[in-house]
């Protein structure tokens, strides 16, 4: 079929414009196709269906849940695995830490699709490589873990109605809530052991201002690291004083003192011996890390 040459210019605006609006709206939607979902609706207690092992989650702000595994054999709790669902820009990492196996580290995996089905993977790890949690209902879940082909097992989890389990009246605390305890590794008493160091002034000499100002920029960048890997819950300076004391930290989740020197070495001014540290064994509430939250919302200035 032969065109006019008017026809030609026609249909080649047409083309042209037909080209920008596909550009303009493949842009458009590219934002709404990267955006990543946070699985927030696993927030609660779940139980397996037909056993009794249970999932429970705790969601502490708008991109970070930390939850628990664990099962009631006669009537007590036994937390069998820790988990963390935690979101950094378009990236949400779920974490285990299940408790007798890979040494109880902590295995990451990667959220990989975010629909009704958000699936983790970890091709990485031996097993399971995938994990994978379906939406069937509001209150019902299809969870998969595999190795990513045909091994693996499936349940599903069904949600348990608000609130916590029934309270044991033969308790001397009425309000105790034993998924807390639990989570926070509290004893019968509602505590647990920390590290407590006593940072002084260390043998060190030096006057070489600029290396020691470059020690304790370290020294900070280090407590927010150990901070991130919930290892430090308090630092702070002290007054002065003639003991020669400069601050406190509170270590938690380190096992001995042998641990928290070593640990310890990772800082700047304590390795290069401008801080000494002294170390105890501080038995405080278990309640302590929860401030932590809070503490992040309210700082304005950072030093």
């Amino acid at each position: 079929m032969d065109y006019s040459a008017a026809q030609l210019i026609f249909l080649k605006k047409f083309e042209t414009m037909h080209s920008l609006f596909t550009a303009l709206l493949l842009l458009l939607m590219s934002p709404l196709v990267a955006q990543v979902q946070f699985p927030d609706f696993l927030s609660g207690t779940w139980k397996v269906e037909g056993r009794d092992n249970y999932e429970h989650w705790d969601q502490l702000n708008a991109h970070n849940m930390k939850g628990f595994s664990y099962s009631l054999k006669d009537g007590k709790m036994v937390v069998s695995e820790y988990l963390e669902l935690q979101q950094n820009s378009n990236e949400v990492i779920y974490s285990a830490s299940v408790l007798q196996q890979n040494g109880g580290s902590r295995i990451d995996f990667t959220l990989t699709r975010s629909d009704s089905i958000f699936q983790f993977e970890n091709p990485h790890h031996d097993f399971p490589k995938k994990i994978t949690y379906q939406r069937m209902t509001p209150d019902e879940l299809y969870v998969q873990v595999s190795d990513g082909s045909q091994s693996g097992f499936s349940y599903t989890l069904k949600k348990q109605l608000e609130g916590l389990p029934k309270k044991d009246t033969t308790l001397s605390n009425p309000n105790y809530d034993p998924i807390m305890a639990n989570r926070l590794g509290g004893d019968d008493y509602g505590m647990k052991n920390y590290i407590l160091v006593l940072l002084k002034t260390g043998p060190n000499p030096s006057t070489d201002n600029a290396w020691i100002q470059e020690c304790f920029r370290g020294h900070l960048n280090n407590i927010e690291r150990l901070v991130e890997q919930g290892k430090l819950i308090v630092a702070g300076p002290l007054g002065t004083n003639e003991h020669h004391y400069r601050g406190i930290f509170i270590l938690d989740n380190v096992s001995t003192p042998e641990a928290a020197r070593e640990l310890l070495q990772t800082d700047p001014a304590i390795r290069d011996g401008l801080l000494d540290a002294e170390l105890f064994i501080w038995y405080g509430s278990a309640a302590l890390p929860l401030y932590l939250t809070p503490a992040d919302a309210i700082w304005r200035k950072k030093p």
